[in-house]
């Protein structure tokens, strides 16, 4: 049964559970091959075998190109609320506080030469401080927070700046090999100018010891391109005996990137 990505799940399996070491053996591999190839690669592996399931996800024909309809590119629909102003604080939706190191994340989307965005939807969900989720599948041990949900959402302002006001995620295990562990992460989903610009991605943190043993991570072979996926430490944005802060832009365009 294939994880769902974002989901800590830690039910046992009847097939046979890789090792740490093998699976940082084969991320080795992959990376000395990628070494001597000819071409950087900027974005993940859609196949790559450390990443367990990436094999049942990853597609195996050849791309259908269509013309998509004008409406999906003009008419971005936001559902049935509009983005209210406490959207974006995943730390005041609750009559309590919720428990964890106060963060703030911040950043520009911007498009790929450079021109801020605006008016776009940012999308958040993360892990609460214990790496745990509310969601059926996520099973790991760890304490659930009744003042925290995890997901949030604003609009980008004239200048394509987000910021979101949350509680820093902790680190979860899950079933793609034994005693594997995700790094402290948190999901975009940032729709550009249109449906069909959508990214989904994930924001690390920087200094992480996990980083090494992950496959997801790792999937992004390319070193460079790695580290647009990490956020930077900005004490700018750290605010006295509120919260810490982290800078992180986002690139959308025809073929989304991230933070070149």
């Amino acid at each position: 049964m294939p994880t769902i990505p974002g989901v800590a799940n830690t039910s046992p399996s009847s097939a046979k559970v890789a090792s740490q070491e093998a699976i940082n053996a084969e991320i080795a591999l992959i990376a000395d091959g990628y070494e001597r190839g000819p071409q950087p690669e900027s974005h993940p592996r859609l196949d790559y075998p450390p990443y367990r399931s990436s094999a049942k996800r990853c597609p195996t024909n050849d791309l259908y190109r269509t013309d998509p309809e004008l409406i999906e590119r003009t008419a971005p629909v936001f559902g049935q609320q509009d983005v209210g102003p406490f959207d974006s604080d995943l730390t005041v939706q609750h009559l309590g506080a919720p428990i964890g190191e106060r963060i703030v994340v911040t950043g520009c989307v911007i498009d790929t030469d450079g021109r801020p965005i605006a008016g776009q939807l940012v999308e958040v969900w993360q892990a609460n401080a214990a790496g745990r989720y509310i969601h059926i599948r996520d099973q790991h041990p760890a304490p659930l927070d009744p003042n925290f949900t995890g997901v949030g959402r604003c609009l980008t302002g004239a200048d394509g700046r987000y910021s979101f006001t949350t509680v820093k995620p902790g680190p979860y295990p899950w079933r793609n090999h034994h005693n594997a562990w995700r790094p402290a992460h948190i999901h975009f989903s940032v729709f550009g100018r249109a449906f069909t610009q959508r990214l989904i991605t994930q924001m690390y943190f920087p200094g992480d010891p996990l980083f090494d043993y992950d496959p997801i991570f790792q999937s992004v072979l390319d070193r460079r391109s790695r580290e647009r996926i990490v956020a930077t430490y900005d004490h700018d944005v750290s605010s006295h005996e509120e919260h810490t802060g982290y800078r992180w832009d986002i690139v959308v365009g025809k073929t989304p990137m991230v933070n070149p």
